[in-house]
């Protein structure tokens, strides 16, 4: 087996817990049957400083990143994600290799550390063995002994001063990829952004949707247009003030983006655009009331839609989501689900918790009605707003005269689809570090991080 020297990767957003390794030799049982450089027909690479030191033993084999910094990956695993064009098809990115199929007590016959990353000799049918190699970024990206402490994704969290210099683009620039990269990005750093310059047409707003993905069809239709007629069953449909709320807590999945274009307003005045950070608000109540935050990310909340004859929506199961979720292992914040208006029946509380969660929902409407959390903005006609619904809250103040307004809603896969293809596109490198250059601009790398 070859032992190589090694210095420091680089690999962006990752930190490494420290740790010792002792180096072993792959045992007997694995070398037994080893399959030299020359069968193989390569050559036997030269020591360079900066490939990591790779050993295996009876179930794992162990690299050596650099002083302090290791991971172990189990035969069997590594054996499952090989990605040869035998065991992962280049085209569709779908599993080839039966997983099923693989010995339990799987080893190596053969591991060293090369340029390319790790290179592995399996044992195979009687006359064949099987090589894999594996990327030295993907496998850093993806250690698991020890857990990754991962970095969250960059956001910028926000209040009222955000007026000053809110996220923008033009019309002009989402009709190009490049553009579309912008604004979508700055919807998932800001969450929400801007588009200027759109013709106050329902059809032009219904292709800027379009850019991103499939709209959504609900209850109300699929690009919809109202005006305070109360034609649906909501007060988004009449002139009333709407508090701070997230849309759609009564389904079990919550559309990803929200639309609007006030296309006209006349004979009146008001109708102001309230929005807030959900992920700010969240940190303030997680800094200075901790056990209520607990509770809210905790407790949750049933909700419905009950406002049109033919329809009644609930989330399945119908008490399963709180207001604030994070992530089970990075402890990220990833949803803010909230709309005090469609709350259900709280049933389920427990009776020692009753008083705190009443108190805890007060505390947390005070923090999303503090003006240093308020963005009031005028909408015209011209101006799209784009927003996140998994993050920023919206409302509106009171109105009056005649208001027409379109949108729709898209969905979150559909979002987060396109923005990663435009990552794929524009960004210097795809998947885990990987230079695009070397690629065909059509084709996605078999190691790219999302598969």
């Amino acid at each position: 087996m070859l032992r190589v020297g090694f210095t420091s990767l680089h690999v962006p957003f990752r930190s490494w817990p420290s740790g010792t390794v002792k180096s072993r030799s792959i045992s007997s049982a694995a070398t037994k049957e080893v399959v030299s450089s020359e069968q193989l027909g390569v050559t036997e690479p030269k020591v360079h400083s900066d490939i990591p030191i790779a050993n295996a033993d009876e179930r794992k084999v162990s690299i050596l990143w650099g002083p302090q910094r290791w991971s172990r990956f189990h035969h069997i695993w590594l054996r499952d994600h090989c990605r040869c064009p035998d065991c992962f098809h280049p085209i569709t990115k779908q599993r080839l290799l039966n997983t099923f199929e693989i010995p339990a007590d799987i080893k190596p016959l053969h591991v060293q550390g090369s340029t390319d990353g790790l290179e592995v000799v399996w044992p195979g049918t009687s006359t064949e063995s099987h090589s894999s190699v594996y990327p030295w970024t993907w496998l850093q990206a993806n250690t698991y002994d020890p857990a990754l402490q991962i970095t969250p994704t960059r956001k910028v969290l926000w209040g009222s001063k955000i007026e000053k210099s809110p996220p923008s683009v033009t019309y002009t620039e989402v009709m190009d990829d490049k553009g579309l990269h912008k604004w979508l990005t700055n919807v998932e750093t800001f969450g929400f952004c801007f588009v200027s310059g759109v013709p106050a047409t329902p059809e032009a707003t219904e292709e800027l949707c379009e850019r991103i993905g499939f709209i959504r069809e609900t209850q109300y239709g699929k690009f919809w247009e109202f005006t305070a007629d109360l034609s649906k069953g909501d007060t988004a449909y009449t002139t009333m003030a709407l508090g701070a709320h997230t849309d759609n807590t009564y389904f079990t999945d919550p559309c990803g983006l929200q639309l609007f274009h006030l296309l006209s307003h006349t004979e009146g005045s008001g109708g102001a655009t309230l929005l807030v950070d959900g992920y700010y608000v969240a940190a303030l109540m997680k800094e200075l009331h901790p056990k209520f935050h607990d509770l809210l990310s905790r407790v949750p909340i049933p909700a419905h839609a009950a406002g049109e004859p033919s329809a009644l929506y609930t989330p399945s199961p119908p008490a399963m989501y709180p207001p604030l979720r994070y992530h089970p292992s990075t402890k990220e914040l990833v949803q803010v689900r909230w709309n005090n208006d469609d709350r259900s029946v709280m049933s389920h509380l427990l009776p020692d918790e009753v008083e705190e969660w009443y108190q805890a929902i007060k505390i947390w409407n005070e923090l999303l009605t503090k003006p240093d959390s308020e963005y009031w903005v005028q909408l015209s006609p011209g101006t799209v707003l784009t927003i996140d619904n998994h993050r920023v809250l919206h409302g509106r103040s009171a109105f009056d005269g005649k208001r027409r307004v379109c949108g729709a809603y898209i969905g979150i896969d559909e979002y987060r689809s396109k923005l990663a293809v435009l990552k794929e596109k524009f960004d210097g490198t795809d998947g885990n570090g990987e230079n695009k250059v070397w690629r065909p601009e059509d084709s996605r790398s078999i190691w790219n991080s999302n598969l």
